[in-house]
């Protein structure tokens, strides 16, 4: 079973995650499009990869934009599991841009 990350341990990743924070228990990001279709293939990538990983976000989608927020249930926390996928949607991010 996957543990939760310490304060410094989250803070450290943190510094080298481009555009993510803490809220609450998890981790979010907010993503802007130029249009919903590709707010909608960024979304559909990201399905893909955090299938491949059996770790899946929670979002929503409003037209442009995209609000992803990461945390692994079971241990009402945020893990390593987390980290690693928000670091994936950083490099679909970069390629959709």
């Amino acid at each position: 079973m996957q543990s939760g990350l310490s304060s410094s341990e989250l803070q450290n990743e943190l510094s080298t995650l481009d555009g993510w924070r803490v809220d609450g228990k998890r981790l979010f990001r907010e993503f802007r499009f130029a249009d919903f279709a590709s707010a909608f293939g960024f979304m559909s990538s990201v399905a893909l990869a955090a299938e491949s990983m059996n770790h899946h976000p929670e979002w929503s989608n409003v037209y442009t934009q995209v609000k992803i927020w990461l945390s692994s249930h079971e241990i009402d926390n945020i893990s390593q599991m987390d980290i690693d996928l928000a670091r994936r949607i950083n490099a679909l991010w970069s390629v959709s841009r």
